[in-house]
């Protein structure tokens, strides 16, 4: 199935993907259509333009590639499926995502992976590729967030309050200038990865440079730092 969205309303457009049979379908000229794919399975996607907020709200299973840009919300709640942008993705990123991989060539906004959580078997991961902003992993439960820091014009890979009540997961950052995220919390912990330790993001650096077409060895040839919660429950003193 082919749609050429241009200024079609976002209900109209997603009535049409729900409705079809289709399991690959084509959007062209997207211009900030929300909620694409919502709750989708077993379903492909190409999307050549900008999605609006809530692309993938609630994946279960589809897989997404988007040729542009895209707004804010991305992989909300997802439990399933990968979501491949070939651009910049906006605040939310990942937001609550229980399962699933988010590949992000270039930067993400602010809070990214908050309230990320894993559950049961699934680990949610998130990848990206430039540099992501503010208060990134804010509340993460569970899961992997890798930040590359590489198709980016920011000098740092993190902003500011990474990892702001992290009480589960972890988080790999490539650093650059062989430094740490500025301003993180104290319930953080962070440590150089060693080979063996980079061995756990082995297979999504390896799925990130066949998307984008990346050198996995000119990725690795700069330290990862590894950031973790020191306890699981970082408000609990606050409570006491």
């Amino acid at each position: 199935m082919k749609i050429v969205a241009k200024t079609m309303f976002f209900k109209d457009l997603n009535d049409m993907v729900r409705e079809t049979t289709d399991k690959k379908i084509v959007i062209d000229e997207c211009f900030g259509q929300r909620f694409i794919a919502s709750g989708s399975s077993g379903k492909e996607f190409t999307i050549n333009g900008t999605p609006g907020n809530g692309l993938g709200y609630y994946l279960d299973g589809s897989n997404i590639t988007v040729n542009g840009n895209c707004q804010e919300a991305t992989g909300d709640t997802m439990n399933d499926g990968t979501i491949v942008v070939h651009g910049n993705a906006g605040d939310g990123t990942g937001y609550a995502m229980r399962g699933g991989k988010i590949f992000v060539h270039g930067n993400s906004g602010y809070r990214t992976g908050i309230h990320m959580k894993s559950y049961q078997d699934k680990v949610p991961v998130i990848v990206i590729g430039g540099a992501a902003g503010s208060f990134l992993g804010e509340y993460q439960a569970g899961g992997k967030i890798i930040v590359l820091g590489m198709n980016t014009r920011q000098s740092d890979p993190v902003a500011p309050f990474c990892g702001n009540g992290m009480h589960g997961g972890k988080m790999f950052i490539r650093c650059t200038k062989d430094k740490l995220p500025r301003n993180m919390p104290k319930n953080i912990v962070a440590f150089k990865a060693n080979k063996t330790q980079l061995k756990e993001i082995d297979k999504e650096l390896t799925e990130y440079c066949k998307y984008f077409e990346e050198d996995k060895k000119k990725i690795l040839d700069h330290d990862f730092y590894i950031l973790v919660p020191k306890s699981n429950n970082p408000f609990g003193e606050m409570y006491d």
